[in-house]
């Protein structure tokens, strides 16, 4: 069954939750699990460049979700809201909405910033009415 994992950031601005989803995808990847980042079409660009300078120690390959690409070679996919992954290890949700596809991963992360915990709270609810395992993490410095 498919866990899911919540974790709050006391950070404010969004791009703390795109470098903590940098951080996710890259120990996932570094376990061999094959990762897919989901976020609003106008932060696609956004993460992908964050990608490719954080953490700045290390290079996380990377690519743009690509409707035609079966598998892809890259271990950490970026795609939008509208875009549906092959590949079902770990999902990185960072958009308001739960895809009807999250039950065919392994794991779920969803990362919300503390000012977006009602809309967590909904997440969680309705996660939990389906019968998931749930796990909730505050972090307040985890950089």
């Amino acid at each position: 069954m498919t866990r899911v994992d919540f974790y709050i950031l006391a950070d404010v601005e969004d791009v703390a939750r795109y470098r903590f989803a940098c951080r996710l995808a890259g120990r996932a990847a570094t376990k061999g699990k094959r990762v897919h980042v989901r976020a609003d079409e106008d932060a696609v660009d956004v993460i992908d460049e964050v990608l490719w300078d954080y953490p700045r120690d290390q290079f996380l390959p990377h690519a743009r979700f690509a409707p035609e690409a079966d598998r892809p070679l890259e271990p950490v996919v970026v795609g939008a809201a509208a875009d549906t992954p092959a590949h079902r290890d770990v999902l990185i949700n960072l958009t308001a909405g739960i895809p009807d596809f999250f039950a065919g991963f392994e794991r779920v992360c969803e990362v919300l910033l503390s000012a977006q915990r009602a809309q967590g709270r909904a997440k969680y609810r309705q996660y939990r009415e389906r019968g998931y395992p749930l796990f909730h993490h505050e972090l307040d410095d985890w950089e």
